[in-house]
């Protein structure tokens, strides 16, 4: 019994002692530090779980356990880190993983590199000019390629003003080639720090709130960005007009839930291949594991995340697994520090790493051969968007709807973006549904009035108007709910002598309000500080004035169908035509004729068309009347026939004109064009202070406008009007005209049959909505507008509001009956000429008695001569 006991042992102790020489074992050291807070580092916990994976799972490395020796020193003690690298060496290892930061990191590396035992690096490590150590390999990205994968961030998304943001000055070398960017781009740098002493960042935050700084890039460690974002969004600067972006490879597993639907634009990298099913199915397990571990201090990450530096740990365990299974046999000797005898297998297996290729939790892995850095690597670029749709690393396998991959950057073919301008505004469109936007506006009618209610109203109820009308049908297409505010100071917008807008349009400026629903004209000043969508109504400026005062036809108003001129020219025609005919007349020799006719052989011959006779010829022609003398010869019947022909013309003329101005009633205005205004200065005339009609005139260089705005400049007090409202108060009483919309003016004289729009259009323009600069919801807008416009419901609402009682018409259907202030002026004529007629009756008696009275004294006195002689 003893002796096959002993047989037993025997075998036992053969088998265990052929298992031991055949399984090779490989111990690889590393030095963690370690925080009051956290007694295990996230890369310790990832450098163990990368080797009980390895060990667990034999196809990487067969025939060899990997061991490990692991120690801990304090924060930037290097003088620890240094003594603990020594202890580890003594040990004997194939590898020395840590410490982390550069203080330590610079010891141990210096050590290794004497040595030559490879120092394995998996952090951001500050560059050194004169490097002689070749020792070592980093997996963290070249810094380099990431500040060039930033500014191509930049470029692509044409920002022209950028503020960095740094935590400490490490930052400001990682970010070297954007900082140098303005040297040979067009883009302004606005760099800050973030305070060193406190976490309370909101006093920069102001600052940068202040001065408009909308594009930021924040480069710090994940737990400061997630008390940044805390403190970004008490700030009230988690909008949509902001645009963040982080340098830190961790932001993907930060807890942004709370952010997600305040439609803030933020990016950043992610080094962690999570498109791989491998890496995924790593992670989860990372995540099983923590979330099973003990709860640790709040650092802003969700549960089970597993950040960029434990990927690193652990592909960085798994780069030293695969080297070393690429030669036979390497043997790990004790080494002293003080002996300075480097291990004889060092230069081959680091030669061995910096060859190796492995496909890793971070993507392929390739070692630049001549200073070991990571230069090869693709960074996806991700963005919080609320339709992302991403596994969560963590045990439950939920889903992440925070982020979403829109592209990928390559340290080699640079950025290559997936997500289009479409799939962007179409992610807005669906956002939209989740906001309660601020609408700023003004009190104009129609546009926006006090809704008339018995009961107290509150919110939107207040108001109504044409643009309430079209603030709901944007909101049923798009989805969004509005607040609407009135403006605080009245007024649209303009800028001053300093450049300082005021109005709607400055509250656009400071993102006071998301949307500017009002008649706030489209102009170039302002297009050049906030956007604008496509109008929703066309128009032009006008003049506004009181309708003239009619006059009655007066009693000589039959003389009015012809001119004065036309008159005088009728007149002299008519004189000019019986000189040519009396003339003609007395040259022809068959306008003579023998008075008696029985006796042929007299030598007296009379002629018809004498002075006076041709005169009344003319005259009798041109009253239709004719008269007794007819021209017998053909030259006078020439000159007859043409000017029958032209009285007929006249009379024809005449007549056709005549009733118009017997029965209408003339208005008589004193202006009727823009140019009129502009002659004279009795008429004052002015527009809405600080709108866009006064604009258009002071920023005008046609000389007629030129001349309008020296008039309304040199009469500011007076020419000026706070509102419309004002503008029409002085129109109706005193003698002032009001340049603005030919709308208003339409909806105005609609409502007011004492007002009327005098001449034509000086400009055309067009009302739009107008958005902060660079609002993603301006495009979005634009489309529901064109949509309203199609279905014809912005004509609709256009007659709803426009169309009033109406005024009577002015001019009657009917012809009406005239009376005497209408022809009474014939009846004077009559009168006058009946009276004329009576005086040169008793002219010509008078006359005749006289030529008689003559006659007979000459006859008495011849015949006294005759008897007396």
């Amino acid at each position: 019994m003893a002796k096959r006991k002993g047989l037993l042992f025997a075998l036992l102790y053969f088998i265990a002692e052929f298992w031991l020489t055949s399984q090779q074992v490989l111990r690889i050291g590393g030095i963690f530090e370690t925080l009051e807070n956290e007694p295990i580092s996230v890369e310790e916990l990832a450098f163990k779980f990368a080797v009980t994976n390895i060990n667990r799972n034999r196809t990487l490395m067969p025939n060899t356990t990997l061991t490990y020796d692991i120690q801990r020193i304090n924060l930037y003690d290097s003088f620890e880190g240094s003594r603990r690298a020594c202890d580890q060496l003594a040990l004997g290892v194939g590898a020395v993983f840590g410490p982390s930061h550069s203080s330590s990191v610079s010891a141990v590396q210096s050590i290794c590199n004497a040595l030559e035992v490879p120092h394995i690096q998996t952090r951001w490590k500050h560059p050194s000019v004169d490097n002689k150590d070749s020792f070592y390999i980093n997996l963290y990205p070249e810094y380099t390629s990431i500040s060039r994968a930033v500014l191509d961030i930049v470029q692509y998304y044409k920002w022209k003003t950028v503020t960095v943001v740094y935590e400490d000055a490490t930052g400001l070398i990682r970010l070297q080639e954007l900082i140098k960017a303005p040297s040979r781009y067009s883009i302004k740098i606005k760099i800050r720090q973030l305070p060193t002493g406190s976490k309370d960042a909101r006093p920069l935050l102001k600052e940068m709130k202040k001065g408009k700084e909308f594009y930021v890039i924040f480069d710090s460690s994940y737990q400061t960005s997630a008390d940044v974002l805390k403190q970004i969004l008490s700030m009230g600067m988690m909008t949509e007009y902001y645009h963040f972006f982080f340098t830190t490879l961790d932001l993907f597993s930060l807890d942004l839930e709370p952010y997600r639907y305040s439609g803030v634009n933020m990016t950043g990298f992610r080094l962690l291949n999570i498109d791989s099913p491998q890496v995924a199915s790593v992670v989860e397990r990372w995540g099983m594991e923590r979330l099973q571990s003990p709860s640790k201090a709040e650092t802003g990450m969700m549960e089970g995340m597993m950040t960029t530096e434990a990927a690193l740990m652990y592909d960085a365990v798994y780069m030293v697994a695969a080297a070393s299974q690429r030669t036979s046999q390497i043997t790990v000797s004790s080494l002293q520090c003080h002996r300075h005898k480097p291990w004889r297998f060092g230069s081959r297996f680091i030669s061995l790493l910096k060859d190796a290729q492995w496909n890793g939790l971070t993507g392929q892995i390739i070692i630049n051969k001549t200073d070991g850095l990571r230069k090869e690597f693709d960074l996806d670029v991700i963005s919080l968007k609320e339709d992302g749709l991403e596994k969560t690393i963590a045990g439950n396998n939920r889903l992440n709807k925070v982020w979403k991959k829109i592209g990928v950057w390559n340290s080699q073919t640079g950025l290559n973006l997936t997500e289009s301008n479409k799939d962007s505004s179409a992610n807005v469109t669906d956002s939209m549904a989740n906001r309660t936007l601020i609408v700023t506006t003004i009190l104009e009618n129609p546009y926006v009035m006090h809704k008339k209610s018995d009961k107290p109203l509150y919110g939107n109820d207040r108001f109504e108007g044409y643009c309430l009308d079209l603030l709901k049908e944007l909101s049923n297409i798009l989805g969004f709910s509005y607040e609407v505010k009135l403006v605080t100071d009245g007024k649209y917008g303009a800028q001053n002598d300093k450049g300082e807008w005021n109005g709607m349009v400055r509250e656009l400026i400071d993102h006071v309000a998301d949307l500017a629903v009002a008649p706030l004209t489209i102009t170039y000043v302002r297009e050049k500080v906030i956007d604008f969508s496509k109008p929703f109504m066309t128009l032009g400026i006008s003049i506004l004035y009181h309708k003239p005062n009619g006059t009655n036809p007066g009693v000589f108003s039959f003389l009015n169908p012809l001119s004065p001129d036309i008159w005088m020219y009728v007149l002299l025609a008519c004189l000019g035509v019986s000189c040519v005919l009396f003339v003609i007349a007395r040259f022809t020799p068959y306008e003579w004729y023998n008075p008696h006719p029985c006796n042929p052989d007299s030598d007296v011959v009379e002629n018809n068309f004498t002075l006076i006779n041709s005169v009344w010829f003319g005259v009798g022609a041109l009253m239709q009347q004719g008269s007794e003398l007819m021209p017998k010869a053909l030259s006078t019947r020439i000159v007859g026939g043409i000017w029958w022909f032209f009285t007929l013309i006249i009379i024809s003329s005449y007549t056709a004109n005549l009733a118009a101005f017997l029965t209408v009633e003339r208005m008589d205005s004193p202006i009727d064009s823009a140019d009129d205004l502009a002659k004279q200065t009795k008429i004052e005339y002015g527009a809405v202070r600080d709108g866009s009609t006064m604009t258009f005139f002071k920023k005008s260089k046609i000389s007629t406008y030129e001349k309008m705005w020296a008039f309304m400049s040199s009469r500011k007090n007076t020419a000026l009007v706070k509102n419309n409202r004002e503008g029409i108060q002085r129109v109706l009483t005193t003698d002032y005209a009001l340049l603005m919309e030919s709308t208003s003016i339409e909806y105005i004289s609609q409502r007011n049959c004492n007002l009327t729009q005098i001449g034509g259009l000086i400009d055309s323009k067009g009302y739009g909505v107008g958005t902060p600069i660079g609002s993603p919801y301006r495009d979005k807008i634009t489309i529901a507008i064109l949509q309203l416009q199609e279905e014809g419901k912005l004509h609709m609402m256009k007659e709803k509001w426009w169309r009033g009682n109406g005024c009577p018409e002015e001019d009657s259907k009917e012809a009406s009956a005239l009376g005497v202030e209408n022809i009474g002026g014939i009846f004077i004529v009559l009168a006058a000429g009946l009276v004329l007629s009576v005086f040169v009756a008793i002219g010509e008696f008078i006359y005749k008695s006289r030529k008689n009275l003559d006659i007979e004294e000459v006859s008495v006195g011849q015949c006294e001569w005759h008897n007396k002689y």
